[in-house]
């Protein structure tokens, strides 16, 4: 069940049916000239609200907003910090728990390394704090199985290219504006940058010209099985 569409009074009795809360993480991003600023969110918000319909869980509403450093002078990323991240990570949780949920799966759209490091610190001091939580956070992209990558016929395909571009021509093909060039960043190793789009002026990391709404498909459909799969292995973790 989407949470933003039940009642309290169902949310009442769910949280009395010990459901765990998803919570999708995604962003506002740069993703290149032809996918649109919320690819991480639309594809997250897509997998879970089907996952949503085979089991038994609350989905939470969105966090829209991520760290987003890569991109973060791109036109059109608009990101938090990784203290306000993990803030609201922590809130997030902490309110749910007063209300009865024991069970959470942070899950992100979005892989960006001190996006996921935020949410993974918060939920190492929630479960301190926490006695008798239990949390998971992982991105869709890190359970996705080797046969959904074979498909992606470009080598390191990561952002904005033939993988996400594919998943968006699946999900929302009236939102992909032709194809942006393939491309990869430049960024001097181990330097810290201030100008990133001048090593990186398409937000490109990949080929979105090999991109097929065929191929995304296939991967959604890897996808949701894999969040599924996981979700059932979580529930019957014991820490």
């Amino acid at each position: 069940m989407l949470i933003e569409n039940i009642t309290m009074e169902e949310f009442r009795l769910a949280v009395a049916g010990h459901k765990p809360l998803v919570i999708p993480y995604g962003t506002v991003e740069a993703h290149g000239t032809h996918l649109p600023l919320g690819t991480d969110t639309m594809i997250v918000m897509a997998v879970l609200t089907e996952v949503a319909k085979r089991l038994d869980i609350m989905v939470a509403p969105p966090v829209n907003y991520g760290v987003c450093t890569s991109t973060a002078m791109h036109p059109g990323t608009i990101g938090i910090t990784p203290s306000t991240l993990r803030a609201l990570t922590t809130d997030l949780v902490c309110h749910g728990y007063e209300h009865g949920v024991r069970e959470f799966i942070l899950i992100s759209g979005h892989g960006g390394g001190l996006h996921l490091s935020a949410m993974r610190e918060a939920s190492e001091a929630l479960i301190r704090r926490l006695n008798d939580v239990k949390i998971a956070v992982l991105t869709l992209y890190e359970i996705l199985p080797e046969e959904a990558r074979s498909l992606v016929e470009t080598p390191d395909d990561s952002h904005a290219g033939e993988l996400e571009t594919s998943l968006i021509l699946h999900l929302s093909e009236h939102l992909v504006r032709g194809r942006a060039g393939e491309e990869y960043p430049a960024l001097p190793e181990y330097i810290v940058v201030r100008d990133k789009p001048r090593y990186w002026p398409g937000a490109v990391w990949g080929n979105p010209q090999r991109a097929t709404e065929k191929k995304g498909e296939r991967i959604f459909k890897f996808m949701v099985e894999s969040v599924e799969e996981f979700i059932r292995r979580f529930r019957s973790f014991s820490p």
